[in-house]
């Protein structure tokens, strides 16, 4: 369990930039929690403990900062890793999903073969933020359109404001591990 001494040690070690990737908007870098050793460590340790437990057979991440998150974490918990791409950039048979933009659509695919033939795979979907929600909506779809079962969506950080939790509530359970940033 993170102590609040924890959460702040990882909240602070996030930088933000005002007016990326367009006026209005505050991007939350995490790549100043990945160069900080003790900020990462606390939440890898945060997260292999909340889910050592819950009989996980694979972690998908989204592209690409999920990538991180979720590699790390299922090498620590000794289940596979499933990338969940944005669409023509996995090399094998794909299953894809469209979703809305606010100005038009995009698409992530998972391989047609994520899960390794293992019946109802037992899978936790990670990225970095939640927001909208439409890319971590799609990804749950796709896990379950796989053959998986998306059994919780875990995000460093959520912007629940936006709405994109109680969309994705619909499928499966979320978990922000700093609450909304």
């Amino acid at each position: 369990m993170l102590t609040e001494n924890d959460r702040k040690i990882i909240t602070d070690s996030i930088r933000e930039i005002p007016d990326f990737p367009k006026p209005g908007i505050v991007f939350k870098d995490i790549s100043t929690v990945l160069n900080n050793a003790q900020a990462f460590g606390l939440l890898m340790d945060h997260l292999k403990e909340r889910y050592s437990n819950q009989r996980l057979d694979f972690v998908a991440g989204i592209d690409a900062r999920g990538f991180i998150f979720g590699a790390a974490l299922a090498r620590d918990l000794g289940v596979g890793f499933v990338p969940i791409r944005k669409k023509g950039k996995l090399p094998y048979t794909t299953v894809s999903e469209k979703y809305s933009l606010e100005y038009g659509f995009d698409e992530v695919e998972i391989h047609i073969d994520a899960f390794r033939g293992v019946k109802d795979a037992r899978v936790l979907l990670i990225d970095d933020l939640i927001a909208t929600g439409g890319t971590a909506f799609a990804a749950a779809n796709l896990i379950e359109k796989s053959g998986g079962k998306c059994v919780e969506s875990c995000f460093i950080m959520s912007l629940d404001f936006l709405g994109g939790s109680e969309k994705l509530e619909k499928i499966a359970p979320v978990y922000s591990v700093l609450g909304e940033a």
